[in-house]
């Protein structure tokens, strides 16, 4: 409704149509406004559908709006009018009680400031007993607190105490107590916050430390390690000492096996004080317990269990172990110079293993038995190389001798701790060759002494008790010469009594590395028939081969060094029975190695027999040297040649002195002699450089023939049969005839015929001295006379030549 000048004017009826879009209008501005009266749906929709319907939408829209806020105006106006009484009643009921209030208000404050001067002194007493409750109540805490706190205060002096004292395995459990039951109950506190804190660097520190403790034991073991060694050898040799004695006081018995030492004296059997006495000292003996302190060890190994680090420990343990074994078996440049080398060098080594299998049974798990047979495997092999190489370098049979004695005992120990040593037992045989090698080298310069101080001459027996002494040091026995008054003399020299001697001493010496090795007593008696063999085979014989050599043995040695072979090869069998005696070994056994004595005797007097007909050539030689003859010579001189006489001489007297030898032997010598006078005497008319020989010198050779032959038929060696020695000279002889007798024709006619007359005359050796003859008659006129007489003669000669000359180209040809 609308005013104009003061009256009403009243608006058009609406028509159907504005009243339908009027009501559109309505109801769409309707559900934009409950759109916006409510605050959960977003306005942007709501708002853009405003301005996107049609235009003038935003001022119909405000048209609306502010038709709706006046409907919403009216609407509060009438609520406001319907309360207004209400609220106008309440204001006045309000009115009359503030009379009331203020009065009681007053009386409020009165009672309330009566009430506060009456209650000061409450209020003062009422504080004084809170603040005292709440001094109580701290002080209770603080009790309680403390009561809590005591115990981690008592344990961590006890850790501290414990520290000091070095007890770290307790310590360790008193961390662990701390840690995982104290200081949980109060670890709000400062103080225990950094004893937490301060624990792992204990514990660190006590890692440290013990590793310290470790390192110093392993360097103490190192050092003193030889001496742990050294008590474990002890005592392992006084055991196998102390079960040896036993055992031979046992079985003692005439055959009983005796420990020989090196100059051949036996051991005697220890009595019954004397194994009290090896008791008392075995048990004297200290262990590595004794020597050395584990604690570090086993307290370390507990340490870094508990710490939860111990395979660190396992194999920092073990790694140092390894270096350190490859120290142990670093042997000394000079080891091999004495025995304390040897022995310094075993100490070590056993003391290291005796540890470590010690180790081994006190602890559990630190080191395994596959770590210290592994150990065990690489030192063996470094020990047998080193041994190997050091052992090589000696050659003093005693040093072996110790050398073997102390692997022995070392093998011994180190078996009684469980650890394999068959192959050291291997070694020993090779050490075994090696020893036999020293003592064959030592025994050659005791033969090479023994022959060079022999007089080579028969052993003189002026009384019976001198013959007695020889023949206990020599198995000698002969009816003849043991019927003989004293004084006699034996076919031997003194040498053959102190060869044999020797060899017994080197059977003796050869025994005592057999001792221990854990052989039979086949095996036993075989190493001593082999090393016997080596000896004499090898060692005596070779000293005899050099001995003959040599150029001062002059004959009567030689035949002496035969006599003496015989008799030491009749002596092998009686050192046969002394090895069975030994070993208690039968000789009728399958595998049992025989002397080679025999043999060994036998080259030797087959080298000497050698040697005598050698130095008789050169003796004959010597002689034949001394020869002068005057070749062209018309006559002879009618009596045999001086040096001829003198060779035939000392060929007399030479022969006289082999009466003591073989028959054969003196009859080969003399034969040999003869043959080799023979070609000599020859040879001296075949001499190149010798160009004319005369017929009185043909007659001068003839006469010293026919001493020769007169030498040979002599028998200056008896047992030759005939006139054999004779034939010795038959190829001079009938040259010389042919020549003398100037029998050609019967030569040549004969020539090729068995039954020649001067079937040993060779043509090329006939030509030659014709020729030498021939040129003499040419130069002096040897032939004049058979000119003056017959003219023929020296056709003759040139026919005989030519026919020779024939005769040998003849011979060439056939050949």
């Amino acid at each position: 409704m609308e005013t104009e000048g003061g009256n009403t004017v009243l608006p058009d009826p609406p028509t159907q149509r504005e009243k339908d879009i009027k009501e559109e209008d309505e109801k769409a501005y309707g559900n934009i406004f409950t759109e916006l009266e409510s605050v959960d749906l977003p306005l942007g929709t709501t708002l853009r559908s405003v301005y996107d319907d049609q235009p003038n939408a935003h001022k119909r829209f405000m048209e609306k709006l502010d038709a709706r806020i006046r409907n919403h105006d009216r609407e509060i106006e009438k609520m406001c009018n319907f309360h207004h009484q209400g609220f106008v009643d309440a204001i006045t009921e309000l009115l009359k009680v503030r009379a009331d209030a203020e009065k009681l208000m007053g009386q409020v404050t009165d009672t309330n400031r009566r009430l506060q001067e009456a209650g000061k002194e409450v209020t003062a007493r009422t504080e004084e007993v809170v603040c005292c409750r709440l001094q109580q109540r701290n002080m209770a805490t603080t009790v309680e607190r403390l009561q809590l706190c005591l115990p981690v205060l008592e344990m961590y002096s006890k850790l501290k105490e414990q520290l000091q004292t070095k007890r770290y395995y307790a310590a360790l459990k008193t961390m662990e107590q701390l840690e995982n039951v104290y200081i949980p109950r109060v670890g709000q506190y400062r103080f225990c916050q950094i004893m937490a804190e301060n624990l792992p660097r204990l514990r660190d520190q006590i890692k440290e430390i013990s590793m310290s403790d470790l390192k110093d034991f392993l360097e103490s073991i190192r050092k003193h390690s030889d001496k742990v060694g050294e008590a474990a050898m002890k005592q392992a040799q006084q055991h196998r000492t102390f079960n040896s004695a036993v055992a031979r006081q046992a079985s003692a018995g005439p055959y009983s096996r005796p420990l020989f030492t090196l100059n051949g004296r036996g051991q005697e059997a220890l009595n019954g004080q004397a194994l009290d006495d090896m008791v008392e000292e075995e048990e004297e003996v200290l262990t590595a317990q004794d020597l050395v302190d584990f604690s570090p060890v086993y307290r370390c190994l507990h340490i870094y269990t508990i710490l939860g680090d111990r395979e660190t420990f396992e194999n920092y343990y073990r790694k140092q172990r390894k270096k350190q074994a490859r120290l142990v078996l670093q042997p000394q440049a000079n080891m091999h110079e004495t025995v304390e080398g040897y022995t310094r060098y075993f100490n070590q080594i056993v003391g290291f293993f005796v540890v470590e299998d010690h180790i081994l049974h006190a602890t559990q798990g630190l080191v395994t038995r596959a770590f210290t047979e592994e150990l065990w495997n690489m030192a063996l092999s470094k020990i047998i190389a080193v041994l190997r190489t050091h052992s090589s370098y000696c050659d003093d049979p005693d040093l072996v001798l110790e050398l073997k004695n102390l692997i022995v005992i070392f093998a011994d120990t180190l078996q009684g701790y469980g650890f394999p040593v068959n192959r050291l037992f291997d070694l020993l045989f090779e050490i075994r060759d090696q020893y036999n090698e020293t003592l064959l080298k030592k025994w050659s310069l005791v033969f090479r002494e023994i022959f060079e101080l022999d007089n080579y001459s028969p052993i003189p027996v002026e009384t019976e008790e001198e013959y007695k002494l020889v023949v206990s040091r020599f198995p000698f026995h002969d009816a003849e010469i043991e019927k003989q008054d004293f004084p006699k003399k034996l076919p031997m020299s003194q040498s053959v009594p102190q060869i044999y001697t020797q060899v017994k001493e080197f059977i003796y010496a050869s025994l005592k590395f057999s001792e221990s090795l854990h052989r039979s007593s086949t095996e036993i008696d075989d190493m001593l028939r082999k090393s016997t063999n080596l000896l004499l085979t090898r060692t005596l014989s070779g000293c005899l081969q050099n001995l003959i050599k040599k150029p001062h043995i002059g004959l009567t040695e030689l035949v002496q060094i035969i006599i003496n072979t015989t008799h030491l090869e009749q002596a092998c069998r009686y050192l046969e029975d002394f090895i069975t005696n030994i070993t208690t070994v039968s000789p009728e056994a399958v595998h049992t190695t025989r002397l080679y004595g025999l043999s060994t005797f036998k080259d030797a007097r087959h080298a000497a027999e050698g040697e005598i007909y050698t130095k008789l050539n050169q003796k004959i030689d010597e002689f034949i040297q001394l020869a002068d003859y005057e070749w062209c010579m018309a006559e002879s001189d009618g009596r045999a040649s001086g040096y001829l006489m003198d060779l035939i001489n000392f060929l007399r007297s030479t022969f006289q002195v082999f009466t003591h030898l073989p028959g054969k032997v003196a009859q080969t010598a003399c034969m040999s002699a003869c043959k080799h006078l023979s070609t000599s005497l020859l040879q001296m008319l075949m001499d190149s450089e010798l160009k004319q020989i005369s017929m009185g010198a043909v007659q001068q050779f003839n006469l010293d023939v026919i001493q020769c032959e007169l030498f040979a038929s002599s028998e200056p060696v008896p047992g030759f049969q005939g006139d054999t020695l004779q034939l010795a000279f038959i190829d001079l002889r009938q040259l010389l005839d042919l020549f003398m007798v100037w029998d050609w024709s019967t030569y040549l006619a004969d020539y090729g015929q068995p039954t020649s007359k001067y079937l040993r005359v060779n043509p090329t050796t006939a030509l030659a001295l014709l020729e030498k003859m021939k040129d003499t008659s040419k130069k002096n006129n040897i032939f004049s006379q058979f000119r003056k007489n017959d003219r023929d003669k020296q056709k003759l000669i040139e026919t005989v030549v030519k026919q020779l000359r024939s005769l040998v180209n003849g011979m060439s040809l056939h050949s």
